[in-house]
């Protein structure tokens, strides 16, 4: 699960990029914070929470 999630985060990191490369910031810089959220050592959606 933890590759699936480092390629997911880099494909929307790179997707992010070249969107922000294009001229759309807002949308380069939302896909680029999903990346940031998908990504195993990120703030995981598929992880539960930590806090016990």
């Amino acid at each position: 699960m933890g590759i699936l999630l480092s390629v997911a985060a880099f494909l929307l990191a790179i997707f992010g990029i070249v969107q922000l490369v294009q001229g759309q910031i807002i949308f380069g810089i939302v896909v680029l914070v999903v990346a940031c959220a998908v990504g195993p050592g990120g703030w995981s959606m598929f992880k539960g929470r930590s806090h016990a």
